[in-house]
């Protein structure tokens, strides 16, 4: 696994801020971010996602919350905006 440094959490203040990092092989990313609180858990498990999917979070898996200034790390396929979707408007 060869992993790539995309961003930290600007200006952070101290050693547990939100990172994100770049797998090169799969291009799947890897997300160091704050653990989403019992009640976002409990929302998102009542909005759910597809018919008939259990909205039980597996041992293996952790539900995060992703500051929004960290989107502009994610990346986008070429010649894409990297604003979340939200240029223009």
């Amino acid at each position: 696994m060869a992993l790539k440094f995309l961003g930290i959490w600007p200006n952070t203040p101290d050693d547990g801020s939100p990172t994100i990092w770049l797998e090169d092989t799969t291009g799947d990313l890897i997300i160091q971010s704050w653990k989403a609180d019992e009640a976002t858990i409990r929302e998102a498990q009542q909005v759910g996602s597809v018919p008939g999917h259990s909205t039980d979070i597996p041992e293996h898996e952790t539900v995060i919350r992703l500051p929004a200034n960290m989107l502009q790390f994610i990346p986008r396929p070429e010649g894409k905006d990297n604003d979340g979707g939200h240029s223009g408007t």
